[in-house]
């Protein structure tokens, strides 16, 4: 049986590079079905990488293949590995923490080194610079369309000793809630929290309560102001702010058909930190 075979990359679409990679993939097997996850990862960013994996493996069917090629460290001794994951589905990438989030928050059952004597292109050898075609795709094509089983990918290593990336932590106390801004909803300019909506509700919140939202980048305050928590955006006004659950049942940060973090200059990652507390007696004229 076929299975896709899904790519996603930092290269963008302005040269060949991810061209050169669908071409490896229909040379393996012209009949593949290949996909785009993204390929506007923003250069060499590992986590977010690691994210947007997390936020759509769930909905591809079981034995999907995916392709993630965040490499900053192309060349080097990093691991190219083969990771299957606890819902049976398989991440071609090299071991440099883009498996983070999937380690954490969906599981991974086995790990295999890619061999490359008999799972490289052939006549790439002397290439040391684009993994992403010679490697990779090249793997991930003959693991999709069964040339390869997950056995002959390469020597099986111990699923703790993949490379993960630090992740913040969440904390609540004193009737509020801290966390971080994981990513951003690039298009609309939501932020994306890593507070868990069951968290979230251990302040005993009800749609329509309001809060008092505070974002600091490492110990500079750059927001500080009350908002509703709804179920939609439909719960305020154009150009209000509100806080949401987001489609991977986390909190979230809007501005109603706007862009928070265009408007307030909010990015996102580690130094990116969110406290929540429930606004009492809140006013308006």
């Amino acid at each position: 049986m076929k299975n896709f075979l899904v790519l996603q990359t930092d290269f963008g679409i302005s040269d060949g590079a991810v061209s050169a990679m669908y071409g490896v993939a229909l040379t393996v097997d012209p009949t593949i079905r290949i996909f785009d996850l993204t390929h506007d990862i923003p250069q060499y960013n590992i986590w977010e990488g690691g994210y947007r994996l997390y936020q759509t493996i769930s909905y591809w069917p079981e034995g999907t293949v995916f392709v993630s090629v965040v490499d900053p460290g192309v060349g080097s001794e990093r691991r190219s590995i083969v990771a299957k994951t606890s819902k049976n589905q398989y991440i071609v990438t090299p071991d440099n923490g883009t498996l983070t989030q999937i380690k954490q928050q969906i599981g991974i059952v086995e790990a295999r080194i890619i061999d490359e004597k008999v799972n490289r292109l052939p006549h790439s050898g002397e290439s040391y610079t684009f993994h992403g075609r010679d490697v990779y795709a090249f793997t991930g094509a003959r693991l999709a369309t069964g040339i390869i089983s997950f056995e002959q990918v390469g020597p099986e290593i111990q699923v703790e000793s993949i490379v993960e990336l630090p992740v913040p932590e969440v904390t609540i106390s004193k009737g509020a809630v801290s966390g971080h801004i994981d990513i951003l909803d690039v298009r609309f300019g939501n932020l994306w929290t890593n507070i868990d909506r069951e968290l979230f509700k251990q302040l005993n919140v009800e749609y329509g309560d309001s809060f008092e939202v505070v974002i600091e980048n490492e110990t500079r305050q750059v927001y500080k102001s009350i908002m509703t928590f709804g179920r939609s955006f439909a719960d305020s006004h154009l150009g209000e702010p509100l806080l949401y659950i987001n489609s991977l049942d986390k909190l979230g940060v809007a501005l109603n058909q706007g862009s928070f973090a265009k408007a307030y200059h909010v990015g996102s990652g580690a130094n990116w930190k969110i406290s929540i507390r429930k606004a009492q007696n809140i006013i308006y004229n």
